[in-house]
């Protein structure tokens, strides 16, 4: 396990020099955030990058995320064009180290949150998805926690437009011919694909979801058998659905060296509605239990890379929701002895 800490780039107010801080912290996991989706990533801003990591003796082995765009997703006539730069762009992170990439393919919204400052009983905040707020929104007049900087109301709502004879079948078709060609490249290369799961894993504003379940990932991984094609374990992600078994997930996949990547954190379910809130990732806090799930991990020897991922905001921090220091720095902590009891246990 290589324990990895979210980092947003030279812009972030989390510094380099706080990770490095935190025990057993070997890199971070960025990406290139001000180049358009479909462009290819200059090679002198994955150079700063790496260099500035050097100076703190940290890491950069993951990228998350590598988009996906949307034409590819769509199967529009120019998809071939941008799975290509897909491929370059995979050629170029190769050659300074990079080892996993995450991606999504999920229509339009990469994830969803009705709030992201749902007010704790401890004082804290956190992302949360109510159903009763969600069932509200007009998807013709959409202002989304998070979103509303994204598109336009106009480009929002012809996206949604071109998804209107979209199916789960159709999308599924169009991602694995994008992984028919981006696969072979990856193992050229040496780098692991990792697709997240759906977050929530329902469908969205009738959008198409197709990697919400246990059956969804064992028919992506029967349709591209190759192991570099593999999934981020979220465990959030997963469990909110309440559908899903994440400790047999967790189980069978990492079982067949599947999980290349895990975001672990903890989500309490508010009803069976789908509604949840994040918090602390300490197992009594929620619905996981984290220790049970990371004694699956180490009993399978997973070895892939680890990130303690959405903390609530405390202690009167500011800063990007879900992604604060302090509870992540706390999440990280609390991981890194779990991984250590669960080793000492095993072995």
């Amino acid at each position: 396990m290589k324990m990895t800490f979210r980092w947003y780039g030279f812009n972030d107010p989390i510094k380099l020099s706080q990770i490095r801080q935190i025990p057993n912290m070997t890199g971070v996991v960025t990406a290139i955030y001000d180049v358009p989706v479909g462009e290819l990533w200059p090679v002198d801003k994955v150079e700063s990058i790496q260099k500035e990591l050097k100076k703190y003796n940290l890491a950069l082995e993951v990228i998350e995320s590598l988009p996906v765009h949307e034409n590819i997703k769509l199967g529009a006539s120019d998809r071939d064009h941008y799975i290509d730069i897909y491929c370059k762009n995979i050629r170029t992170l190769s050659k300074y180290g990079i080892k996993c990439i995450c991606y999504n393919f999920m229509p339009v919204f990469d994830w969803l949150r009705t709030t992201l400052n749902y007010k704790n009983k401890d004082g804290s905040t956190s992302l949360a998805f109510l159903y009763s707020d969600y069932i509200e929104l007009d998807k013709n007049n959409l202002h989304l926690p998070g979103w509303d900087e994204s598109y336009t109301q106009e480009q929002l709502h012809d996206l949604l437009e071109s998804y209107s004879n979209i199916t789960h079948d159709t999308l599924f078709n169009n991602l694995i011919y994008f992984l028919d060609r981006v696969i072979p490249v990856c193992k050229e290369c040496d780098i692991n694909m990792a697709i997240h799961p759906d977050d929530p894993p329902l469908d969205i504003f009738q959008l198409p979801r197709i990697m919400s379940t246990m059956d969804d990932f064992k028919r992506l991984f029967k349709a591209i058998p190759d192991l570099h094609n593999g999934m981020t374990l979220c465990t959030g992600s997963l469990t909110a659905g309440g559908h899903n078994d994440i400790y047999k997930i967790t189980e069978t996949f990492s079982h067949e060296g599947r999980i290349h990547f895990a975001h672990l954190r903890n989500i309490k379910l508010l009803g069976n509605d789908g509604s949840f809130t994040e918090c602390a990732h300490l197992s009594s806090s929620g619905d996981i239990d984290m220790y049970m799930l990371i004694k699956i991990l180490v009993k399978n020897k997973f070895k892939g890379y680890v990130r303690p991922d959405h903390g609530r905001m405390i202690w009167n921090e500011s800063g990007n929701p879900g992604y604060g220091l302090y509870d992540r720095a706390l999440g990280a902590a609390y991981l890194n002895g779990l991984f250590e009891a669960a080793k000492k246990e095993l072995y």
